[in-house]
């Protein structure tokens, strides 16, 4: 009979602690936004899943405060895909014109609203995969049409989530490909959809882009305490 030598599986202990110490930070994050959050406003305004998920084509590069004041002047007349084709895109730019990169998003809400129309039969498709192939539709936005059109468990990554999650440590900030992965990794997923909301909101309001650096708000203090320099971070 052959003694097979028992072998056992190699942990990195770096790793272990670091999964540790995420752990012990996403549950004083979620604490903290829980308290602050308890019930999370949507940034955007819309009507249905169609004008959601125009409206979040119309964030990019733009705040949702301009994106809200102008659609609020839209919506009421024009909310379905025909709607738009019909208006063409030289009228949809003056609707939009207020917008940043006006012409581009009208001529993707123009030919995202002529697909809707001819393949979909004027529905938003509900997967990734048909969402992504849309006319100005990349991955972020197809996140957020899932989680707040759908209610899919879903993580999308703005700015300020990109620069909240490397301040409290949970990502490198290579990319938002990467936090949105290291994101998923650490938080449980029933809590996606309310939490990503709770960070865009405490990023805007407490722990902002020129202020802060990791410091002074509440989660960087209980993750970081003996921080002292500020934390320089990666643009998404």
């Amino acid at each position: 009979m052959v003694n097979e030598k028992k072998t056992w599986p190699l942990f990195n202990e770096r790793s272990i602690k670091l999964s540790v110490n995420n752990k012990k930070k996403s549950l004083i994050i979620q604490k903290v936004l829980n308290r602050t959050y308890p019930k999370v406003p949507i940034p955007l305004s819309y009507r249905n899943t169609f004008t959601l998920l125009i409206s979040v084509l119309l964030s990019a590069q733009c705040t949702d405060v301009n994106v809200n004041n102008v659609t609020k002047n839209i919506y009421p007349k024009y909310n379905h895909p025909k709607h738009f084709v019909k208006l063409g895109r030289k009228k949809i730019e003056r609707l939009i014109k207020k917008i940043g990169i006006f012409r581009v998003k009208a001529k993707s809400i123009y030919y995202l609203s002529k697909t809707l129309v001819e393949k979909y039969n004027c529905k938003v498709p509900n997967t990734y995969e048909e969402l992504e192939q849309l006319p100005g539709v990349g991955h972020k936005t197809a996140s957020v049409v899932m989680s707040q059109g759908f209610g899919y468990p879903a993580f999308p990554v703005d700015t300020h989530i990109h620069r909240l999650a490397q301040r409290w440590g949970l990502t490198n900030g290579k990319n938002v490909v990467q936090t949105e992965k290291d994101l998923k990794a650490i938080f449980s997923r029933k809590n996606w959809n309310k939490l990503h909301l709770q960070i865009i909101w405490y990023g805007r309001e407490y722990c902002k882009a020129r202020d802060c650096f990791g410091l002074t708000c509440k989660i960087c203090k209980n993750c970081y305490p003996n921080r002292k320099k500020k934390l320089i971070t990666k643009k998404a």
